[in-house]
């Protein structure tokens, strides 16, 4: 049971006058845990789009929105602010994302202590981040790990408003959840789960939204008529994929299936003494719980009509997994309860090796771009091109070559239009392959895949092109393909 001395206002007194907020330990665990081996892992795919818009110009970044990936646009226009400042190096980009899961393990501490005590706070912010998914979207530049610490944020701040009502209160949630939308549109279906919550403030909290409605339905609408370009690899939703959603959320079945237990068996064995509001503990322990069941429901019933369902959208829900996992470990003493937290850490310690290797998913279909490029450096002369495989696919070899190779890469030959220009991720080739090679005696080909001969692999009008070049080398790289070709004679 969750009472005693642990209620709220007791323990948060007796911390204050100790001088250890709540908030301390998990955020310097959550630092310490993500930021280890941070720069390790080379930038997978999605990392590289992420570079490739965040370093252009604000015009072309304005292009690239009306174009494709309109929904990410706003975190672009941050981190393009942010590489302004601290350059573009792998540690660069992924510490926005750091800080990010460091202030959300905090604020999973604060609502915790709010809602169930102290003791249950600092443990389901601990447990939060000894998570797998904490540092794997905490070592990633993209808006996953923002997404979670804005919706945290906005929790704790509904809770306050709940609890001492007053505009500046609501308007601070209002400005949360608009900057939840901003940064993951899908995040909000989290408000379904603080419907669960406002009970008699329905008013105050239905007006607090239509500032994120303003923003979010407009960007809503842009990302729908580009969903067919952004979102084509994604499957149907499948009945089957929900059994697998734990162990999406963590990162590790075996952490998930553990966590999702104390978290179910937390929430209906919760006291009935808790958070600030006359709501039971327990009552709180399954709105937390709602805040992962309802997102997880409404975008698999989305999947089922459009191509949506990808689990990892919905990694912003697991604080409110763990918040009802540590009101159950606070039950418990002391020892056994930080054994519970340590225990979720070793088994999930696989997987935490695991993405430091590699953050590209599947792990089977890694990319070794940065070998590649190694490749190309070594053996490259002034003058020589380079021409990739399809650009159709979302491996972005080009971009991959650009972010290892910089400046010093060969030049693309068949690039009519580089991507910046194009108002894409991809460039716009030449009509006429054989023209745009005309002048070209040495090309790299670099295409997907382990192929014993890569020019096959090119479109029809590209290989033919190349008819007038011999093959002088190949060599293969996890999930590339790098080839030499000289023009005969």
């Amino acid at each position: 049971m969750v009472g005693g001395s642990d209620v709220p206002g007791g323990r948060r007194k007796r911390s204050r006058r100790a001088g250890r907020p709540v908030w301390l330990w998990p955020s310097l665990l959550a630092l310490v845990v993500t930021s280890t081996g941070v720069g390790y892992a080379q930038p997978w795919r999605d990392e590289l789009a992420t570079w490739s818009a965040a370093t252009r110009p604000l015009p072309d970044l304005a292009r690239l929105a009306a174009t494709v990936d309109a929904t990410v646009a706003p975190y672009y226009l941050l981190l393009h602010g942010w590489v302004a400042v601290f350059g573009d190096s792998v540690t660069a980009l992924r510490a926005p994302s750091v800080l990010a899961v460091t202030g959300a393990a905090g604020l999973t501490a604060v609502l915790g202590e709010r809602l169930f005590g102290t003791r249950a706070g600092r443990l389901g912010g601990l447990l939060f981040a000894v998570l797998p998914s904490t540092s794997r979207y905490g070592q990633e530049a993209r808006p996953y790990a923002l997404a979670t610490l804005l919706a945290v944020a906005a929790t704790v701040l509904l809770v306050t408003a709940l609890r001492r009502p007053g505009r500046g209160r609501w308007a601070a949630y209002a400005a949360v959840v608009t900057a939840l939308g901003l940064t993951h549109l899908v995040a909000l279906t989290l408000l379904a789960a603080h419907a669960l919550a406002v009970r008699g403030a329905v008013r105050r909290w239905l007006l607090a939204l239509v500032p994120a409605a303003l923003v979010a339905v407009p960007l809503a609408l842009l990302a729908r008529r580009q969903q067919s370009r952004q979102l084509s690899w994604v499957d149907p939703a499948r009945l089957g994929d929900l059994a697998g959603l734990p162990g999406s959320l963590t990162a590790s079945a075996v952490v998930g299936g553990m966590v999702v237990g104390l978290a179910v068996v937390g929430a209906a064995s919760s006291g009935s003494g808790g958070g600030p509001l006359e709501t039971p503990a327990r009552g709180w322990g399954w709105i937390m719980l709602a805040a992962v069941a309802a997102p997880a429901a409404l975008l698999f019933v989305a999947g089922l009509v459009t191509a949506v369902w990808v689990p990892r959208y919905l990694v912003f829900t697991t604080p409110f997994l763990c918040l009802p996992a540590g009101a159950l470990l606070a039950s418990v003493r002391p020892v056994p309860a930080l054994a519970v937290v340590g225990l979720t850490a070793a088994l999930g310690a696989p997987a935490q090796l695991d993405l430091r290797r590699t953050h590209d998913w599947p792990r089977t279909a890694q990319v070794d771009y940065r070998a590649a490029a190694r490749i190309v450096a070594a053996g490259q002369r002034p003058g020589d091109g380079v021409v990739y495989g399809s650009r159709d696919g979302f491996l972005f070899l080009d971009l991959g070559l650009a972010f290892h190779l910089g400046d010093g890469r060969p030049r693309d030959v068949l690039a009519a239009r580089d991507p910046r220009r194009a108002g894409d991720l991809r460039a716009t080739e030449c009509e006429r392959p054989a023209r745009c090679l005309a002048e070209v005696d040495r090309v790299w080909l670099v295409v997907a895949g382990d192929r014993a001969d890569p020019v096959a692999a090119l479109p029809t009008a590209n290989r033919e092109a190349l008819d007038g070049f011999s093959p002088t080398g190949r060599w293969t790289v996890p999930g590339i393909t790098v080839a030499l070709l000289a023009r005969a004679g």
